[in-house]
């Protein structure tokens, strides 16, 4: 599994936890992934994203595109901006910025993963998940030795 992060129309990345996230999406059994493409930006780059391929004219702090057939490995593209986590991070009390960074990463792989957020029972669902995840990330001793 490849997980690769890059940034458009920011300074820097965010720091990731990268050997624990890839620890907990290859928890999964549900579906193999292939390679994951996180893209981290600002607002208008992400709205800009969100106009030109859902037609959707409103900020997000994410958006997740599944580039590889249901049946294959995952293979995604996720935009995430940095601006509308931080702005979260502090309006909803989800914690830190690292924890709603890692947060709403999982979010992505959650969708991939056959996770929706349409229904109040499922939003219930996606919640847990997410709190499952970020439990996971942070408590995540790593098993290689140097």
């Amino acid at each position: 599994m490849q997980l690769n992060f890059f940034k458009e129309d920011i300074e820097a990345l965010p720091a990731i936890k990268t050997q624990a996230f890839q620890a907990w999406v290859s928890s999964f059994n549900k579906k193999q992934v292939k390679e994951i493409n996180y893209i981290f930006s600002s607002d208008e780059y992400v709205l800009n994203v969100n106009r030109a391929y859902l037609n959707h004219d409103y900020y997000t702090d994410i958006i997740t595109f599944l580039n590889s057939e249901v049946d294959e490995p995952i293979e995604s593209d996720i935009f995430i901006s940095v601006e509308r986590v931080c702005d979260n991070a502090e309006k909803f009390s989800f914690g830190n910025f690292a924890d709603e960074i890692h947060r709403v990463m999982a979010h992505g792989v959650l969708h991939l993963m056959g996770f929706d957020d349409k229904t109040e029972e499922d939003k219930i669902e996606m919640r847990a998940q997410e709190v499952l995840a970020l439990e996971f990330i942070n408590g995540y001793v790593s098993r290689e030795t140097d």
